[in-house]
């Protein structure tokens, strides 16, 4: 397959290889921003092939693991307590609320529905009438534009039994996050490739600037993720910081454009709450005003009270990078796919779940 086969070139993944080991002559950080990017270095067995001295740091890039407790209790508080007919992308109904999983209040007699697009919901809104309809919006830059093109098409529509429960959060805040953290040992990024399809590059500029660390936008197959850490090793070890486009078959500096403006017009950012990181400044999209009958939390009260998360789940520390998903004394224990103490375990993007699935001997 065009696009896919050539990056998965074992001649090229040996070349590259050899060439990471011939320049890497100092201990250094990497982190992988996105949980993707996870999955394809531990699915590939890439960690195992990298120079001793290169230490690859699992980011916070899994929108679904960094989804706070208090929004998937107020999922739940809409299925429950206002027969809403719910709709979400299918890994979040095994995600741990601070109670019950939305996949638990399904068992329970709630209409929840695994949906691919926002879309789907709107036309599942205009054949129930009589039903309010919800969609839970979880994911990072990547997602957003679809969502709000849903909240447009709805009201074009003059669909009024359509919300959203928004729970998008902000990539570059995260990295800053993490550089003003005082026990961060990254010395470079891997930027999300995705994200950046979707927002450009721009946004990374002054970041790179302000904390002097290298950030690499980078794809997911083996020879993008060997190539941009590549490039972001030798701009190590040559003593330099800049932002560099790996993946620009796919990336361009301006990202894409209507996209960006459609993110603008239908969403503002505020600080958000991330699951095990905390609240990150400007780091969260909210529907606007003009779009407020929209919001699932406006339309239906929802409870905004925070419970405290769990002391149990490290996945906090996992995300921060400040250890491996096998570091934690519940891994492949206590905390399985099957049954998970934290989301890491259960999204397609967690790093416990790419550890479990593919480095984990059960």
């Amino acid at each position: 397959m065009k696009y896919l086969s050539e990056f998965r070139d074992v001649k090229l993944v040996k070349k590259l290889l050899a060439r990471l080991h011939e320049v890497t002559t100092r201990p250094w950080s990497i982190m992988e921003v996105c949980g993707g990017q996870t999955h394809g270095l531990v699915r590939h067995g890439i960690l195992d092939l990298l120079p001793e001295k290169i230490t690859m740091i699992h980011g916070p890039g899994c929108p679904v693991c960094v989804t706070p407790a208090h929004l998937i209790d107020q999922a739940i508080e809409l299925t429950l307590e206002h027969d809403v007919i719910l709709c979400s992308f299918g890994d979040m109904l095994r995600v741990p609320g601070s109670e019950m999983s939305l996949l638990s209040a399904r068992a329970k007699g709630a209409d929840i529905r695994i949906l691919y697009s926002p879309l789907e919901a709107v036309r599942i809104a205009q054949e129930n009438p009589d039903k309010q309809v919800v969609f839970f919006a979880v994911g990072f830059e990547t997602t957003a534009p679809a969502n709000a093109l849903s909240v447009v098409q709805a009201k074009k529509a003059g669909v009024k039994n359509y919300t959203l429960l928004c729970a998008h959060v902000l990539v570059p805040p995260a990295i800053e996050t993490i550089m003003q953290d005082e026990e961060t040992r990254v010395d470079g990024f891997l930027a999300a490739g995705h994200v950046c399809t979707v927002m450009g590059t721009d946004e990374y500029e002054p970041v790179v600037a302000r904390y002097k660390v290298p950030i690499v936008v980078t794809g997911f197959e083996p020879v993008d993720l060997l190539e941009g850490i590549l490039m972001t090793v030798e701009q190590l070890e040559n003593g330099v910081f800049r932002l560099e486009n790996q993946y620009k078959r796919v990336v361009a500096r301006q990202g894409n454009a209507p996209a960006v403006e459609l993110l603008r017009d239908v969403f503002d950012i505020r600080d958000r709450q991330w699951r095990g990181v905390g609240t990150i400044p400007k780091s969260g999209l909210f529907l606007r005003g003009k779009y407020a009958d929209f919001d699932a939390s406006v339309r239906f009260g929802l409870s905004d009270e925070h419970p405290p998360e769990t002391t149990e789940c490290l996945s906090g520390d996992v995300m921060k990078g400040k250890i491996k998903p096998p570091e934690c004394p519940h891994f492949g224990k206590g905390c399985t796919p099957e049954h998970p103490l934290g989301a890491p375990m259960v999204s397609g993007e967690g790093a416990c779940a790419a550890y479990y699935n593919y480095a984990f001997e059960q």
